[in-house]
């Protein structure tokens, strides 16, 4: 049976990297950059006003004058004015172009005004360049700003529409099917008889997918008849950029899935991981590279195995670079004798130094969905550790 690190890195390992496509910057929050984002100009490109005030020659200030005739008022958007003579000054507003021949801002509240001047006061300290943002002094013309593989947010968005860039190369969204398996689901607007349970799996697993950032994903439900799964899944292994499917995968008499995916072509890489809960997992990949998740019907372990495998697996897909754990300590033993890896749904709070601390907060049963409701994500307990005394450090997931 493989263990967690095995079976991640051959889940990472089968996946492809998606196409790109040309998306306009408007509609481009939320994708996957893959291009770089450079400075088409210098940034700022100009010498910029960086307050309300006044712009003079520093050398004026340094020479003993102290009043300053107003020539002119130079707003943000307009042509730069000149500055005529040393003992003039130009009326300016934040960002406004900084008026030729002057180089230095005195802000407003360190100057009164006097009919058509404006003297500065005598306690006030000037110092040369203050309040100008010098052209290039961010980014120089050329410099990349945003490279490829980061998920666009309102940053790097406002960083693109700066550099002039109305359309951006981004990975295609991957449309996955999540599919649920079993004569005893019943859709949640039905009526419900004492023997079925509605369908939660498939309307979890999407929420998580859309709020990880893949809102194209559409659910599925198959009843234990073989013919069906044949005929729904042929079309969704050909049609879909990923497919998860719950339940179905063991071994029981109705368990038809593993032979309908073989019928198929999916090959299986693996099935079966050291870890509690999800033990039963299971992957493939289609012939046209489709990869395949089978995950347990189980609710708790369905939804961990997605959060574990699903979603670094759609983040190689998508060109990012899958995330890493952060750290946390657990603030309570934990005894778990079976060699396998725990998954341990946990919440979260800062400790006295700023520290993340974990209270584990246990499955009653796997098939316990409602227990992950009001935890923070999980920790990951390695298979080779019985006892985790209170203060121990380990790997902590964060619910996508």
């Amino acid at each position: 049976m493989l263990s967690v690190a095995e079976a991640e890195k051959q889940v990472l390992g089968a996946v492809s990297l998606l196409p790109a496509e040309d998306c306009p910057l408007a509609s481009a929050h939320g994708r996957v950059l893959r291009q770089t984002i450079a400075a088409d100009r210098d940034l700022p490109p100009f010498d910029r006003v960086a307050m309300d005030g006044y712009a003079i020659r520093h050398e004026a200030w340094q020479g003993g004058i102290r009043r300053f005739r107003v020539a002119g008022l130079q707003a943000a958007g307009t042509r730069p004015l000149t500055l005529a003579a040393e003992d003039t000054c130009i009326e300016v507003m934040t960002g406004a172009a900084l008026p030729i021949g002057s180089d230095t801002i005195i802000p407003y509240e360190d100057t009164a005004a006097d009919g058509s001047a404006m003297v500065v006061g005598s306690a006030t300290s000037v110092a040369a360049g203050q309040a100008v943002h010098r052209c290039g002094s961010d980014h120089a013309a050329g410099s990349v700003i945003v490279n490829p593989g980061i998920r666009l947010g309102g940053r790097e968005i406002a960083v693109a529409a700066a550099c002039g860039c109305a359309h951006l190369a981004v990975s295609q969204q991957p449309v996955i099917a999540v599919v649920a398996t079993g004569d005893e689901l019943v859709e949640v607007s039905s009526p419900v008889a004492p023997h079925q349970i509605r369908r939660s799996n498939d309307y979890a697993l999407r929420a998580a997918l859309v709020g990880a950032g893949y809102p194209r994903a559409e659910r599925f439900h198959l009843r234990d008849m073989r013919q069906e799964i044949e005929h729904v899944l042929w079309h969704i292994v050909a049609e879909y950029d990923a497919v998860l499917i719950t339940g179905g995968a063991a071994k029981g008499k109705f368990d038809f899935l593993p032979a309908v995916l073989d019928d198929l072509g999916v090959r299986k890489i693996f099935q079966g991981v050291a870890q509690r809960p999800g033990k039963p997992f299971w992957f493939g990949r289609s012939p046209r590279q489709t990869p395949v998740f089978a995950l347990p019907g189980n609710p708790a372990s369905a939804y961990l195995c997605l959060q574990r495998y699903v979603l670094p697996a759609l983040a190689r897909m998508s060109g990012l670079t899958p995330g890493q754990p952060g750290l946390a300590v657990l603030i309570e033993r934990v005894v778990f004798q079976p060699a396998l890896t725990l998954f341990l749904p946990v919440t979260v709070s800062a400790g006295p130094r700023g520290e993340r601390q974990a209270a584990p907060a246990p499955l009653n049963t796997s098939g316990d969905l409602a227990g992950l409701a009001g935890t923070d994500g999980f920790v990951e307990l390695p298979a080779e550790v019985e006892v985790f005394e209170a203060g121990a450090v380990v790997p902590f997931w964060p619910w996508s």
